[in-house]
């Protein structure tokens, strides 16, 4: 969260991404001036990754993203009267955990995004790290418990 984001910045988040998840043939975005920058197509190019961009004025080429910036708009934003942007970040944190953790999401059969994976049986052990979870929020200070409370690492 801040008040503009920089190629540099979203070619590390990206890079962060494949890390946690592996690499993508594509990635779909939108026109914005951080995507279009050369930065971020000499950086695609570099790892044979294919940029996609929706066509000006048609958002709904992007809907999932666009369904989910409404409802953090929502539900974060427009909730909330914040002084500072520590204060933003803060609560994003907080509902970002919510969102991945603790919420029921229709495209998991309204089950929440740890429970699906349980279910799944990709959810190992009981003591895990952040890392380990590469779909869930990541914080290398806390680790996620089998009773799903997200605790301060004691390491």
């Amino acid at each position: 969260m801040d008040t503009s984001i920089s190629s540099h910045r979203v070619v590390r988040q990206l890079d962060q991404l494949i890390e946690w998840r592996g690499k993508p043939e594509r990635i779909r975005m939108d026109n914005g001036p951080e995507f279009i920058a050369h930065v971020l197509e000499l950086w695609a190019e570099e790892r044979c990754i294919e940029l996609h961009f929706i066509r000006k004025g048609k958002p709904t080429e992007n809907g999932l993203i666009e369904r989910f910036n409404r409802t953090y708009r929502e539900e974060v934003l427009d909730a909330n009267l914040f002084e500072t942007l520590d204060q933003v970040r803060a609560e994003t944190n907080r509902w970002i955990w919510e969102y991945n953790n603790e919420r029921p999401h229709e495209s998991l059969g309204n089950i929440t995004p740890r429970a699906f994976l349980l279910k799944r049986g990709q959810l190992p052990g009981t003591q895990l790290h952040a890392a380990d979870l590469p779909t869930f929020q990541q914080d290398d200070q806390h680790t996620i418990n089998d009773s799903a409370n997200f605790t301060k690492d004691s390491a």
